[in-house]
This record gives structure tokens, sequence and C-alpha cells, in this order.
């Protein structure tokens, strides 16, 4: 028996989700939101666990999730639009990435797969996740494009980052070429969509 612990923050597709398990042979499911709500009280820790990609948000939040510490083994639910949501969960050391349209039988083997510890990647993601390898921004461009999307002005980015305002200029023309963007709200824009914040 496969102990899985199911994380969603759409209470409707988390309990599809855990049906669709509870229905198969060989597992026993248990789940909560990315934020501990909703939890089902089962203090068994699971073998797996199975997150939704959209519930791992910014740099660090795969490490520092509630989840994450109560089972290693990380099975992604992922779409291949989104490779920095991947890049982010391969690099904290998720073993299972599964296409938000596979087939259900997919995730099932994606799970028995993950369980025995080993790595399971499906084919529609795996060019997604090569492509987040090639995340052109640096840290300091990433922090300086994340502050913005925030809605901090340019003094309060230097503030906070300990930058002059000059610097944190740069680092935005800098971000805004490096992703192909017309200006900084472009920028914003691809970088969320990319995932890579």
């Amino acid at each position: 028996m496969v102990r899985v612990l199911v994380v969603h923050d759409a209470t409707l597709l988390r309990t599809a989700l855990v049906q669709l398990l509870r229905s198969a042979d060989g597992f026993e499911v248990s789940s909560m939101s990315s934020r501990g709500e909703g939890s089902d009280g089962n203090d068994l820790p699971p073998d797996v666990c199975m997150v939704d990609g959209d519930c791992l948000e910014g740099p660090g939040e795969v490490d520092r999730a509630s989840f994450w510490d109560r089972c290693p083994r990380l099975v992604v639910l992922g779409v291949s639009e989104r490779p920095g949501v991947l890049r982010r969960a391969w690099d904290a050391g998720a073993l299972g990435f599964v296409d938000k349209n596979a087939s259900a039988q997919r995730l099932i083997a994606a799970l028995h797969t993950v369980a025995k510890g080993e790595r399971f990647l499906d084919e529609r993601l795996t060019l997604a996740l090569l492509a987040a390898s090639q995340m052109p921004l640096t840290a300091r461009e990433l922090s300086v494009i994340s502050l913005a999307a925030k809605g901090a002005p340019i003094a309060e980015i230097a503030l906070s980052l300990h930058l002059s305002r000059g610097t944190v200029r740069n680092y935005m023309a800098s971000a805004i070429r490096k992703v192909g963007a017309r200006n900084r709200v472009d920028a914003i824009r691809i970088v969320q969509s990319a995932g890579w914040m």
C-alpha cells in the first residue's frame, strides 16, 4: 500500500484527485492545501507527496513548503508552458513530473515509480524542463523584477536590495532586454508566465 499526500489549493480538484487515487488499487490517500488548510488529519507520513505545480509559487517555496518535510518523494503536476515551476521543483529534489493533461494511468504509474525511489519524467515535460535550465536572468535581476511585480518603485527596490537607484535601473534594463520585453510591465508578464518567479 502506497501512502499518498495530495496537495492542491483548489478544493474541488483536490477532492477529485483523492477520489481518483482511492478508486485505484494500492493507495492510501490523504490531502491538504499548500498552506496546510483542509488537511484530513491523517498523521501517518506519506510515501509520496503529489503537488500541483501552481502551488509552488516563488523561488525557495518548494523547500519551505509544509508538505516537503513530511515527504521528500515529490511528484509535481505541471504544464510545459511554465518551465520555471518545473525547474524549481527539480532543483528542490522532486522525483516525478506528470503533465496535467496526462491520463489517470500515467499519474498512477508515476506515483508507484516514485514510491520506489525512482525518477519519473513525463515525456511532454522533458523539453520544458530542459528549456527551464536556460532561464536568462541572474538572481539579482530576478529579485529586481520580483519586487517590481509587487509594485515597488525603483527607490524602494534600491533600498530593499541595498543598491543604488542607477544599479536597479541597470538590472531592470538588462532583464527587459534578456527576456525580449518591450518594457517593465511586459518583462514582469513574461517572467511570471514562464513561472520563473
